[in-house]
């Protein structure tokens, strides 16, 4: 298990805003499954792809940047550069988001703009981040995977505002391949990898789990850089059996994580089902749904299949393990910042005591439910099934919200 301490960790109120914005796209993100049919859903829709980045930078990148705050100088050991910074980080990334989301969806003029706000705030992110890993002088291999994905992020970001200025008219360039680049460089490159690097030090931490060998990890997480790299040179150059060998990587890389992760829980000595545990088991099980999909595209190019996996990939797999994450990082937050001063002093709460049993069962049970439906949807193509989905990934979402503010709030009866 990778040692950590609190001695460099930031105040909760600079972390707090990213998890509540988070939570706030989550629903409009789940909301906004309403607005779609059938005909709608294609790779090309500019509806799709304004979604896509409702969620991507309004719940995935804006939570994992706010976990990043906090796990970065606890697991190096050292003070961020600049911690200051990422007070600037979240408005940043909120109103790049929204502009960029508005720009898809109504005035493409929007979309320099909105682009060059969230280049802005990734640029800032990457740069604290690559000076606060300098102050470090020997890395180890989870510090090692969130080098990698940070360089990754700033490529796809870069080939992420170049497509900005291409929808606007202000530059004339490929938009497909810069499209295939940029997909894979922040969804494999930095979420993927970032996910993969942190599992070493979230998931053993939570589950007490101990004794066992990264090795797996440093294979996954190669592989991972591999597929990425020939991805991105394979479609920039035209080269599809390059692209096809990338995608190889990144399915046997998916493959080698999932077994470290199914080791790690098999070995571990906290057995208990609480709803970290059974939101991890459903991301990982959506994990393997959207891998098999994926492969299906490949081999028939029917757009549902990789749809499905698409939707399977970001609000099964990404989604819960990022919902399931914050019942273990909010709750151990607020209590160093609330209740450690007071251990010895007076009876403090359990960490399991800050989670709402009841708000949380249910925002697994209504968004498991939720993206199971859609998931048929797609395959099926129903649109009363998407939108009966959709009714249950919105319950869910506000359950989660009302959880996340509970746990902020606790207060010791």
């Amino acid at each position: 298990m990778t040692p950590i301490s609190q001695d460099f960790a930031p105040p909760f109120k600079l972390i707090a805003p990213f998890f509540i914005l988070g939570a706030l796209f989550y629903i409009l993100a789940s909301f906004s499954v309403f607005m779609f049919t059938m005909n709608d859903l294609s790779m090309a829709n500019l509806g799709v792809i304004s979604f896509v980045h409702l969620f991507l930078l309004g719940f995935i990148m804006m939570t994992i940047f706010g976990a990043m705050a906090q796990l970065v100088p606890v697991v190096l050991e050292v003070g961020h550069f600049a911690v200051e910074l990422f007070y600037v980080i979240w408005p940043l990334l909120l109103i790049g988001t929204l502009l960029m989301v508005i720009g898809f969806l109504i005035s493409p003029a929007l979309l320099p703009y909105g682009g060059m706000v969230v280049f802005i705030s990734m640029l800032v992110f990457v740069s604290e981040i690559f000076l606060t890993i300098l102050k470090v002088k020997k890395l180890s291999l989870v510090m090692s995977s969130v080098l990698i994905a940070n360089i990754f992020l700033f490529l796809g970001i870069i080939f992420g505002l170049l497509m900005a200025l291409s929808y606007a008219g202000t530059l004339h360039l490929n938009i497909d391949s810069l499209l295939q680049a940029h997909v894979y460089l922040v969804i494999g490159g930095y979420i993927s990898t970032t996910i993969m690097g942190l599992s070493l030090v979230l998931v053993p931490m939570f589950t007490l789990s101990h004794g066992f060998s990264t090795r797996p990890l440093s294979i996954s997480l190669s592989m991972m850089s591999f597929g990425v790299v020939f991805v991105v040179i394979g479609s920039l150059f035209s080269f599809e059996w390059f692209a096809y060998l990338g995608y190889g990587f990144s399915v046997f890389s998916f493959v080698i994580y999932f077994y470290l992760i199914n080791h790690i829980y098999q070995t571990r000595p906290r057995r208990e089902n609480d709803v970290y545990t059974i939101s991890l088991i459903f991301a990982y099980i959506s994990m393997l749904f959207a891998l098999f999909l994926g492969t299906l595209y490949l081999f028939t190019h029917i757009e549902k299949y990789i749809m499905a996996g698409g939707w399977l990939l970001f609000f099964g797999f990404f989604g819960f393990l990022i919902t399931g994450h914050i019942y273990k990082i909010i709750p151990f937050l607020v209590w160093f910042e609330k209740f450690s001063p007071l251990v010895g002093k007076q009876k403090v709460p359990m960490l399991a005591d800050m989670v709402p049993k009841n708000s949380s069962k249910a925002q697994f049970v209504f968004s498991s439910i939720g993206v199971s439906i859609v998931t048929v949807a797609i395959l099926f193509q129903s649109d009363i099934y998407l939108h009966a989905g959709a009714s249950f990934l919105l319950v869910g979402a506000f359950a989660f919200l009302r959880s996340m503010f509970y746990m902020i709030k606790f207060k010791a009866v």
